[in-house]
């Protein structure tokens, strides 16, 4: 951990780890004491093969018993770096005090009574919340959900009904969910999609703007390119929606080039057309701002927020334009856990934290440092392609330095070796290739400069 006590902008202290992150007082440092995966987690997956389906899959078979801050420590009494928080989920931390505290108070007031059927303050503050954070000027509304998957479904579903259109329309590379309709909207088919069709009609697909791999494409031409498509092969009478990411997650941390997505959503607003932003992952501070959309000065007729929203536990969202929210009667939206009690208390106590600990300054500052550090390995390796992303959602694409073809063979082979040596990173990409940084925003300066010395040497 740190040990000067520098601004939250520039590294996160000891006191602030402690005050936002918590963790069960682990230190916050790197520390192997068997191989990994160690005997006691060998043997728990052995269990977990037993017992699990197979189809659920456990990228590192590493068993946790603590987390907090930026680490991990397993039921071997292995420490690891933590730069995957959850795929996005602990941008406060695993154990922030903060959470914990509201998630008891609340477990010892109720746990469930089905907002549908008996109301309570935490959903409706939590949708004031969400409004007011949320960009745009003008009246929003709010429905609480549980995965980002189902909020996904049931912003396709208000818009459909807003506009009497059925059609929709996603990204190449993107990912929404593994759901019947999210797969569908999903461009992935390993391991996401194959054999699991047919899937929901009236779903199409238009081109992204993928600076990397464009060609010099500007963000106005790739939306004229995209829009095109659309006008073409859909049309705009039937279209109820396009669905996109500000920043795609799974499809590989591309970064649309400037002016795309402003670009989509001017046609769109012209057209009757919903335009949603799926935020599950670039939001809540991840990228520097409350939400990716902000970067992009759009303001979204919906959005979709699910992952760093409560701490860890499930909730997600959808909110937009009053109007199009109100449209569904009443019953057409919810279930049996949306909202649920716990889960709120959860969110709007890591909504403060995020607050209160300064963390869009962190993620801005976890950016620089990572992108300072991947962009020197960048100038001597030439199997780094493209380093790309904003704040604390970094990713490194590696090829073939002589063709520029993606090097999956490569990425898993990082991966797997930086696993070895206590490093959480995951992998993603349509082609495999991308290895993408997730830090908890509570991680020291001094674990990812050890995160990334690792980084260099299994490269090396």
């Amino acid at each position: 951990m740190t040990s000067s006590p520098a601004p939250a902008t520039d590294s996160i202290t000891p006191a602030t780890t402690a005050r936002i992150a918590g963790g069960p007082g682990l230190p916050q440092r790197r520390e192997l004491v068997t191989a990994i995966p160690g005997p006691k987690s060998q043997a728990m997956h052995a269990r977990k093969t037993a017992a699990v389906a197979d189809g659920v899959g456990v990228m590192l078979p590493v068993y946790v018993e603590s987390a907090g801050g930026g680490v991990i420590r397993d039921i071997d009494g292995n420490t690891l770096i933590d730069l995957g928080s959850g795929i996005a989920v602990t941008g406060v931390g695993n154990s922030a005090p903060a959470v914990v505290e509201a998630v008891q108070r609340q477990v010892e007031a109720f746990t469930h009574t089905c907002f549908t059927i008996t109301g309570y303050e935490g959903y409706v503050a939590v949708a004031e919340k969400l409004n007011e954070l949320t960009p745009g000027d003008f009246d929003k509304r709010t429905a609480l959900f549980n995965s980002g998957a189902e909020a996904v479904e049931n912003a396709i579903k208000i818009a459909r009904h807003f506009t009497g259109k059925q059609a929709v329309v996603a990204f190449d590379h993107a990912y929404h969910g593994r759901t019947n309709l999210t797969m569908a909207l999903t461009a992935k088919a390993m391991p996401y999609k194959s054999g699991f069709g047919p899937f929901a009609p009236e779903v199409y697909r238009a081109p992204l703007s993928y600076p990397f791999r464009d060609g010099g494409l500007s963000g106005a031409e790739a939306a004229t390119r995209a829009i095109d498509q659309i006008e073409k092969q859909i049309g705009v009478a039937n279209l109820a929606a396009l669905i996109v990411e500000p920043i795609q997650g799974e499809g590989g941390f591309i970064v649309p080039a400037e002016g795309f997505l402003k670009a989509l959503l001017d046609w769109a607003r012209a057209n009757d057309v919903v335009f949603i932003a799926d935020e599950v992952q670039t939001g809540f501070a991840r990228t520097g701002d409350f939400f990716a959309s902000e970067h992009e000065g759009i303001d979204p007729d919906l959005m979709v927020t699910a992952k760093g929203i409560a701490g860890g536990l499930p909730l997600s969202a959808v909110t937009g334009r009053a109007d199009i929210m109100n449209s569904a009667h009443s019953g057409g939206l919810g279930g049996t856990y949306t909202g649920n009690p716990i889960a709120c208390a959860a969110a709007l106590a890591t909504i403060d934290s995020y607050i209160d600990g300064d963390l869009l300054a962190r993620a801005r500052a976890i950016g620089t440092l990572l992108r300072g550090k991947l962009n020197a390995l960048r100038t001597v390796d030439p199997r780094i392609g493209d380093v790309r992303g904003r704040g604390a959602m970094i990713a490194i694409e590696l090829v073939d330095p002589v063709t520029g073809a993606p090097d999956a063979a490569l990425t898993a082979k990082v991966a797997k070796a930086a696993h070895a040596e206590g490093v959480i990173l995951l992998t993603c990409g349509t082609y495999g290739n991308v290895i993408r940084f997730l830090p908890p925003l509570t991680i020291s300066d001094e674990l990812l400069e050890d995160g990334l010395a690792v980084l260099r040497s299994v490269l090396a």
